[in-house]
């Protein structure tokens, strides 16, 4: 506003100037004239300076480096990243709700006993050895102190006590961002999510106890140690590999875990006819399919803002403005070519679009433009699901919620992503860092899933699979007063 008001200035000087100019010579008195003009170029000169002030003050940069406000900041940044933890953690309740909405009644309460057991297991084996995994290198040794036992967790009460000379709890721990606290809490909400979409694509048929663990086994082990190959200063991260929060390292992990798990597997019972043909086994619950999605979409600004790992103010509004965009060009894109080749829009594809587009942007909401997040990155990963859910029905390999189409897959192209709409000098390290962290995701769980198979057994009875896991593994009923079946006439054999 200063620039344009001293171009009024300017602008009513000059006038000025010419309207004294014409007054003096109309008059033919030279002293007049002489007065005219030195006041004319005065009041000009005042404007100029004027129109420099103005200009000098829109040129101020506000200096971070220099400012004092480490203390305040330190504060805020903890909250920041806490706050984002916490929306990570509602995520599991979104997932939860998708993999009960796309799958049949009979399996809800075993599908939500899961996704409960999953956050437990993912946080308590990031404690116990994940963390150390991931974080190798000295400048982390300060979290091997906190806890104490030896396995990663342990008492760490006595360090809060002590105060904030403690390095791990004052601004001396990671260039004063956050506590060490804040810092495992935020990353422990990440470890459990690998597990969970390994469960939507195993649904079904699986038995509890030989998921659960192999969920402590994947969780624990599998994902810290490809995650320290980029975040904890692994072969990725020294050759410029770049995922901001997790395209590859979380949900390409998950998608090829279950990938896994869907080959070792087969597909639930009916799915393929006898010719080959697909039979669609329709999940129970569309509303609880869309609360989930919403609840996912929600936890993103938590998981890819809180990745940022402060509180930032131009970086965290970026990156929520991109991975917004990204999810509303991923739904548009997949509703799009699901009515104009199904003929019919399709809801469930709409929704997977969203999470399609959500898993692309997450390697790098922070480097493309919003037009790229809508368009480059969410769109084609909308259109992109379509089509990976159709092939990996063609082939036969049942998923029934789309989760390797959508982490997997998804994931993949996100990761490339930050070249293609980049710098595509990193095409290259990015495509062999998606396939390395891919290829030993699925490999490792290919491996855990055959020995499971081999000894204890992974695959329910078909008896149990048609009446559901519901009552085979739990002995309940998620809608008892609208099944068919019951827990007694179960029991007696009557059914």
């Amino acid at each position: 506003m200063g620039m344009y008001r001293g171009r009024w200035v300017l602008l009513l000087a000059v006038l000025a100037g010419g309207l004294m100019w014409g007054d003096a010579s109309w008059a033919q008195d030279a002293a007049d004239v002489e007065a005219a003009a030195e006041d004319a170029v005065a009041a000009v000169e005042e404007a100029v300076a004027e129109v420099g002030e103005a200009a000098e003050e829109e040129a101020y940069v506000f200096d971070w480096e220099t400012a004092d406000l480490s203390e305040a900041m330190f504060t805020v940044n903890n909250l920041w990243v806490m706050i984002a933890g916490c929306m990570v953690f509602i995520m599991h309740l979104g997932f939860a709700c998708v993999e009960s909405g796309l799958t049949r009644a009979k399996n809800t309460v075993n599908i939500l006993f899961k996704n409960m057991s999953i956050v437990m297991i993912g946080i308590v084996m990031y404690g116990v050895c994940g963390w150390l995994i991931m974080y190798p290198g000295d400048e982390f040794n300060v979290v091997q102190d906190v806890f104490s036992f030896g396995f990663g967790i342990g008492a760490g009460g006595a360090y809060y006590s002590d105060g904030y000379d403690y390095a791990g709890i004052s601004p001396d721990y990671y260039e004063g961002n956050y506590t060490v606290w804040t810092d495992f809490f935020f990353q422990a909400m990440f470890a459990a999510t690998c597990c969970t979409i390994v469960s939507g694509a195993v649904a079904g048929r699986i038995k509890l106890l030989p998921f659960l663990i192999f969920c402590v086994l994947f969780a624990g082990i599998l994902y810290p140690a490809t995650g320290s190959w980029e975040w904890g200063g692994g072969w990725l991260d020294d050759r410029d590999f770049a995922d901001f929060a997790g395209s590859s390292l979380v949900h390409a992990v998950g998608g090829f875990g279950a990938l896994a798990g869907a080959l070792i597997l087969g597909p639930r019972l009916g799915k393929y006819a006898a010719d080959g043909t697909v039979q669609p086994i329709p999940g129970h619950s569309m509303p609880l399919v869309c609360i989930g999605v919403f609840l996912l979409w929600f936890g993103w600004f938590g998981f890819n803002g809180g990745s940022e790992l402060s509180a930032f103010a131009p970086g965290v509004s970026y990156v929520l403005v991109t991975t917004t965009m990204a999810a509303c060009g991923g739904g548009m894109a997949a509703a799009a070519v699901s009515w104009v080749l199904g003929g019919k829009p399709d809801l469930t594809m709409g929704l997977n679009g969203i999470l399609a587009g959500l898993v692309g942007v997450t390697a790098g909401p922070d480097t493309c433009t919003w037009i790229e997040a809508l368009l480059g990155v969410g769109a084609v990963s909308g259109v992109i699901v379509y089509f990976s859910v159709l092939m990996f029905d063609k082939l036969k390999i049942d998923d029934p919620v789309g989760a390797i189409s959508v982490h997997g897959v998804c994931g993949v192209y996100g990761t490339l992503c930050v070249a293609i709409w980049g710098d595509m000098s990193m095409f290259g390290i990015q495509l062999i860092g998606t396939l390395a962290i891919s290829a030993t995701a699925f490999v490792f769980a290919l491996i855990v899933f055959g020995i499971l198979k081999a000894t204890v057994g992974i695959r329910v009875s078909e008896e149990e699979e048609v009446e559901g896991l519901d009552l085979g593994e739990h002995d309940m009923s998620a809608y008892p007063d609208f099944q068919q079946t019951f827990i007694k006439s179960y029991h007696a054999r009557e059914i």
